[in-house]
């Protein structure tokens, strides 16, 4: 495997996963919030203090209040004063409380949604640094799902648990004070309310648990599906082939199926919530009728005053539904570390350790040579690429050609790095290429892939691939020049700094098809790497356009090595070598004439695809 763990695995399928449980989850969090929002600790601190004195403070003012008021009652000497000065305190602290609790509460909001934010940026960065090899397996795919979920939104996951933490020392604090007081009273009441507790607890968990089991460890296929149709649905450049081939009833209905299946599941979800709602309010009836019966037993047996009788009604009442609520949300925090442990498994993955690479030669020539090379995709039942030899000299241009699925994206991949060899090994100028940091090695090359991706950036930044500041305008516009695209940049009003795509900017530009190919050739130019690889960009031109564009690119690089892949054989007579596969192997190797000559596989292609423009060839090439 290229990535590890080094956490302790739990039984799960997905052997990559981790389980940190709550504790471990809980120091996370509070490492995260004194990592981006260190004011927090204290708005939190601020918010249990106010908000638990809150829950309890009217208990207290109703039974002094009612003390007095019977004091008063049977006094010859009607004195307002004691009440009035209670109520004076009573509203003074309500207000302190309320404007503490009030302003905690609404820091503490966005505070949670800024430390969620900034574990968001650090997931993309994670995404934006993993191998590229990574990024096609399910596995891989479907844990960042899951960490993706984990941080969607407030209710769940990373922020969902802070906000769980920190509703839950509310609950502790009030039943710290509401305990000692009932202790009082009836310790016997004390068990009756832990008892049912515990119960609705234990059966809120076992909902809990059929709910991650039985809906959300299923979701992520799903939501992967969603997010492809959506994307789809969507996406201008597929709008074209939906229209013209009636596609959108197809769509519609493979959209509604897959939305189907959420919505099962989501309904079983909301299914068992409703039994355990139903559950709890049971509960709950037998929690007011035993509190009642103690206290109404207590007035008549012991004498005890209404005042005390109001207190420790809403004493028992505070401590019986915080203490649902507390192990409530002990269920609750045990779903949300489980979404958190799914973020932390994400995050820790890892790919080879670089501390001990080398760095890059440093020289103006670099040779690359492939050595028993076999690639096996994972899941695969046989080889995308077997046994390869091959050496590619510096300055050299060698044209990789085959049908479609020979392995000549895989050989490029493979060359790039993007792809770890799965036997054999790739060695630039002697050194097994595994033992340079890979920033630095794909900074050798300079790629232009058959499709062409635009971002909604001005154009001269999509050609630098760099930071606006680290941009050089007018080399970019050489290069688009070089490219062919001077009309284009002519007719626009602001010229490379144009921006491009309607995403961002309204006034923003698209670009045709021809117009991104010869965008991607001026990055190529930009880049001005020692080696420039086209792996099939101009497929959508017929043989003889893409001959002319590989000619006139090739004279735009000079001496440097470049590597010219294709299904078609445009590419072949101006490169110094032609490695022809079939199947995944490199079936021949040579010069063009020398290939033809040895009437293979290579000269049989060439024959049949010569039928196409032979009447052309002799023009053409005299041309050269």
């Amino acid at each position: 495997m290229l990535f590890f763990n080094k956490k302790k695995k739990s039984e799960n399928e997905n052997p990559l996963h981790t389980e940190y449980g709550v504790i471990k989850n809980t120091v996370f969090l509070l490492k995260k919030i004194k990592k981006y929002s260190p004011k927090l600790l204290v708005l939190l601190l601020a918010g249990v203090l106010a908000g638990s004195a809150l829950q309890f403070l009217y208990s207290f003012i109703g039974k002094f209040v009612i003390d007095i008021v019977e004091v008063q009652a049977t006094s010859a000497d009607k004195d307002l004063a004691p009440l009035i000065k209670l109520l004076i305190i009573t509203t003074v602290l309500d207000f302190v409380c309320m404007t503490m609790n009030a302003i905690a509460n609404n820091r503490v909001w966005y505070n949670f949604i800024h430390v969620r934010m900034c574990v968001i940026k650090e997931r993309i960065d994670k995404v934006l640094s993993m191998n590229y090899q990574m990024l096609e397996q399910p596995k891989i795919l479907d844990m960042h799902q899951k960490a993706l979920q984990a941080a969607g939104g407030n209710e769940q996951g990373v922020e969902g648990m802070m906000r769980t933490l920190y509703q839950m020392a509310i609950r502790a604090t009030v039943i710290g004070v509401t305990f000692s007081a009932i202790l009082v009273l009836d310790m016997r009441l004390i068990l009756v309310l832990l008892l049912v507790s515990f119960i609705q607890s234990a059966f809120f968990r076992h909902t809990v648990k059929r709910d991650r089991k039985e809906v959300w460890d299923v979701l992520p296929p799903t939501w992967r599906k969603q997010e492809y149709m959506e994307q789809t649905t969507q996406n201008f450049d597929y709008a074209k082939d939906i229209r013209l081939f009636g596609m959108k009833h197809w769509l519609s209905k493979k959209q509604h199926e897959i939305n189907k299946e959420q919505a099962d599941k989501m309904c079983h979800s909301r299914n068992l919530w409703v039994y355990n709602t139903i559950f709890a309010h049971g509960m709950q009836v037998i929690v007011q009728a035993v509190v009642y019966g103690v206290l109404i037993y207590a007035v008549l047996d012991k004498n005890m005053s209404i005042g005390n009788f109001t207190l420790f009604v809403g004493l028992a009442t505070s401590f019986s539904e915080n203490m649902n609520d507390l192990l409530s949300l002990r269920g609750s925090i045990k779903e949300k570390s489980m979404q958190v442990d799914d973020h932390r498994s994400f995050m820790d993955l890892v790919m080879e350790n670089e501390d001990e690479c080398i760095p890059i030669p440093e020289t103006d020539s670099y040779t690359f040579e492939f050595k028993n090379v076999s690639f096996q995709y994972e899941g695969a039942e046989t080889y995308a690429i077997k046994n390869l030899n091959l050496t590619l000299s510096y300055g050299k241009k060698l044209a990789v050609v085959g049908l479609n699925g020979a392995g000549k994206t895989t050989f490029i991949k493979l060359l790039l790095r993007l792809y770890d060899v799965t036997e054999g090994e790739i060695l630039l100028n002697g050194i097994n290429i595994k033992r340079f940091k890979r920033k630095e090695y794909y900074e050798l090359f300079a790629p232009v892939f058959q499709e062409v991706f635009l971002f909604a950036f001005p154009m001269d930044e999509n050609v630098s691939m760099q930071n606006p500041q680290d941009t050089d305008s007018d080399k970019a516009y050489q290069c688009l020049l070089q490219a062919g695209l001077e009309e284009k940049i002519l007719s626009l009003e602001k010229g490379v700094h144009t921006e491009l795509l309607k995403v961002i900017h309204d006034d923003g530009v698209d670009l045709s098809g021809g117009e991104k190919q010869k965008l991607a050739l001026a990055r190529a130019l930009y880049k001005d790497a020692p080696v420039i690889v086209l792996d099939e960009p101009t497929a959508a031109l017929d043989a003889l356009a893409e001959y002319h564009l590989y000619q006139n690119f090739d004279e735009m690089i000079g001496n440097k090595t470049a590597i010219y892949i294709s299904h078609r054989l445009s590419s072949t007579r101006f490169c110094d070598n032609i490695a022809m596969f079939v199947a995944g192997e490199m079936v021949e190797y040579g010069t063009h004439d020398s290939l033809l000559s040895k009437g293979g596989e290579y000269a049989g292609m060439f024959e049949v695809q010569a039928q196409y423009y032979k009447e052309k060839e002799g023009e053409t090439y005299e041309e050269d």
